[in-house]
């Protein structure tokens, strides 16, 4: 036979052994591309009968199932919320690939103990003092033509207001940055369609540059603050020089999309507190969750960021603490900023693979909102809109929307595919709400436009939703992941802090139904977004380029050893410098010889060329540890404050002579 039995044959099969006698169900034996399946074992249904599983379970289990070798067509990169670091994670197997440090030290990977993690640490202290956890809550991988180019991804730290450049060369953190004029964020990270700009959204509405003011000058005084922080792709950096910020009124901004396409040079904006309510429920006043719901509407946020681009090079800002401000004024005056109502308590502005619609979701409204890129510029060149207590220009629904589509209770986020169809997490339902696209959109499924098609429950909670590159101009793939905040039923017990569940979902082809195929815990934090990389894009190491590889600077080291020969030890007064070499299954040198006070310098190189081949470098009573992918160097610097004997020792089971691996760290009293 020369057709390729597919994964979906293969579970007909296996799903008929399972309600059948084991001994009895044979799969034919096919040959093809993929190789030749042969007949599935017979004991295969017994297995589904004694675990109880249901064909569905079956079907699950094929479409889930990575063979050893084998890898995921697609890769996840989600926030790791309070953990403060990003979780890389295969799809369609759901298997956690890595943790990659970014505000919080990480042992393992030897960040923040000694080596150049340090130095991008200290990036992110806070009027000077260290603050060595985040709160990260959207990652964004940098873009080409508004599709995502695999080179790096983005991170936000919702409370310190810092974002983070991660290199995806060899998935680790470049640089972080503290926000000047803003003490935290929430609508971070995202990038323009060529990834000029990573834009950080504010959340709760402050003075600007941290400054003091009491709550009854509010209105006054507050205000919220826009981030376009320039990216340098050359360099792999944020160039704080050419980034900029507008002035926003004190309403709080929540989460942005940038147009793309026919949309591109836009960025859309939700936010909710137009009520500009200030709390007070401990002296009678009302509590936040009714003072900032009062109102049936909020403001979508429509920003010119090319046009606020030219007016910066113009030089109409104003610098607070080194930064470029747009003022509020100016970016009414000069065209830049437009708002439009949209449903209470929005929590989504999801643009459309094209960029002709923004996609709003109200927590409190069971309506997605469709608003018209075409209308909103009609409606801003025809002029004569009326304005908020700001002067801000305000476009009335009427004029900016498209259509509204009722969905369900607490949609939030909307991601897309390539067949003309939009998902949205529903947070009261627990469900993913399947619906049809209109306009350019609309003959690529038989449906009729603008019409929800099916409703999928998840457990629990649904916040945040993934597609593969659904957030792009070019999305496509057969899935969609759940991020659901609650899990309460669906694992084992382990204690009152339960875990998240990510749950992966089979959107199908066309218009198969939607299905949960995977349940997955989260158990180290609560993630918030997440986006859907297809693998084939990402160009990463397998080791580094060359011996002495510096991976902060991505370059060689001009302190690092390429050969043994070179390992030595110097001493120039009371500063001795260290040049090491690690390689299996030694260092070199064994013995490391100072005096109690002395400032050490020391430089470990990896002489390693094969793929795996990493060691690690702990040094006893010093709080030091890194490690030392093959080819790379480190450099650790301290003061041998502590007298007495040490052993440093590799920590990663790099050969048979593993435990031989060390040395000892003599601090003469």
């Amino acid at each position: 036979m020369k057709k390729v039995l597919t994964l979906v044959a293969a579970a007909a099969v296996l799903l008929a052994a399972c309600q059948s006698e084991p001994a009895k169900i044979v799969a034919p034996t096919t040959t093809g591309a993929a190789g030749s399946t042969g007949a599935l074992p017979s004991d295969a249904a017994a297995v589904a009968t004694e675990r109880g599983l249901s064909p569905d379970d079956v079907y699950a289990a094929l479409k889930t199932y990575m063979p050893s070798g084998k890898t995921d067509p697609y890769i996840m990169f989600s926030s790791g919320g309070q953990a403060g670091q990003m979780l890389v994670i295969g799809v369609p197997s759901m298997r956690i690939l890595k943790e990659i440090a970014v505000f919080t030290p990480e042992p393992w990977q030897g960040y923040g103990f000694g080596g150049s993690g340090n130095k991008i640490l200290e990036g992110g202290k806070v009027d000077g003092k260290d603050v060595l956890w985040g709160d990260t809550h959207h990652p964004a991988l940098s873009e080409t033509d508004g599709s995502y180019d695999g080179q790096f991804v983005f991170i936000n730290d919702k409370a310190n207001a810092r974002v983070a450049v991660i290199d995806l060369r060899d998935f680790s953190t470049k640089q972080i940055v503290k926000n000047p004029n803003a003490i935290n964020d929430h609508g971070g990270s995202f990038v323009t369609p060529n990834s000029e700009y990573v834009v950080e959204g504010p959340q709760y509405a402050s003075p600007i540059g941290w400054k003091y003011a009491p709550l009854d000058q509010y209105k006054d005084q507050y205000r919220g603050l826009i981030t376009f922080w320039a990216f340098d792709r050359t360099k792999g950096r944020l160039d704080t020089s050419k980034s900029f910020q507008i002035e926003l009124p004190p309403y709080w901004q929540d989460l942005c999309d940038a147009g793309k396409k026919v949309s591109d040079g836009w960025v859309f904006c939700n936010s909710f507190n137009s009520e500009m309510a200030t709390g007070g429920v401990e002296s009678g006043k009302p509590p936040f969750e009714a003072g900032t719901t009062k109102n049936d509407t909020d403001y979508l946020h429509i920003i010119n960021w090319k046009k606020a681009a030219a007016t910066v090079q113009a030089g109409k800002t104003e610098m607070i603490n080194g930064m470029a401000v747009i003022r509020m004024k100016t970016a009414i005056d000069e065209g830049l900023l437009y708002f439009s109502p949209e449903p209470k308590s929005p929590h989504g502005a999801d643009v459309t693979p094209g960029g002709e619609f923004i996609v709003v979701g109200g927590k409190l409204d069971p309506h997605v909102t469709v608003y018209s890129f075409d209308k909103i510029t009609a409606a801003i060149k025809a002029g004569g809109l009326d304005k908020d207590a700001y002067g801000v220009p305000v476009i009335p629904l009427d004029k900016a929307m498209e259509t509204q589509v009722e969905l369900g209770l607490g949609p939030l986020h909307t991601v897309y595919d390539d067949k003309g169809y939009a998902y949205t997490s529903l947070f009261l339902d627990s469900a993913v709400a399947r619906w049809t696209l209109g306009g350019p959109y609309a003959d690529k499924h038989p449906e009729k436009p603008w019409t929800l098609v099916q409703k999928l429950p998840v457990q629990y909670n649904i916040g945040h939703i993934a597609a593969v590159e659904g957030d792009t101009a070019t999305p496509g793939g057969n899935f969609v992941i759940a991020l659901n905040k609650w899990s309460l039923d669906r694992f084992a017990n382990v204690g009152p802090l339960l875990p998240q569940n990510f749950q992966l979902v089979d959107i199908g082809k066309g218009g198969d139904q939607m299905k949960v195929l995977y349940d997955m815990p989260i158990g180290m934090a609560e993630p918030h977004y997440a986006q859907i990389i297809k693998a084939e894009r990402l160009k990463p190491f397998e080791v580094y380029p060359a011996l002495g590889w510096d991976a902060e600077k991505m370059a060689v080291d001009p302190n690092a050893i390429t050969t043994e020969a070179q390992a030595r030890i110097e001493r120039n007064g009371t500063k001795v410098e260290v040049w090491m070499s690690v390689i299996r299954s030694h260092y070199n040198p064994e013995q490391v010889k100072v005096k109690k006070g002395d400032h050490v310098i020391w430089h470990l190189s990896s002489l390693e060329r094969t793929r795996d081949a990493t060691h690690g470098f702990a040094l006893s009573g010093y709080n030091i540890n890194l490690s030392l992918e093959p080819g790379k160097t480190e450099t650790i610097e301290f003061d041998a404050t502590l007298p007495g004997t040490f052993t440093y020792y590799c920590t990663e089971f790099c050969s048979a002579l593993h435990l031989e691996m060390l040395g000892y760290f003599l601090v003469e009293p």
